[in-house]
């Protein structure tokens, strides 16, 4: 099953969502997209936020 996030569900004003066939995959994108958004790496205390916002579509 297909996995989907969204960037504002971790309370940042962006647009953007991604979707991905794995986490792995979708984890991947959304580290480029962090770059976007002035970040080298995702930082630790998000890892979990984001976790928890990943949805199967």
């Amino acid at each position: 099953m297909a996995k989907s996030f969204k960037c504002s569900d971790l309370g940042i004003s962006c647009g953007w969502s991604t979707t991905a066939n794995n986490d792995t995959e979708l984890l991947k994108k959304i580290a480029q997209h962090a770059e976007q958004h002035g970040f080298t790496e995702i930082p630790f205390e998000w890892e979990a936020k984001i976790k928890a916002s990943i949805k199967e579509v």
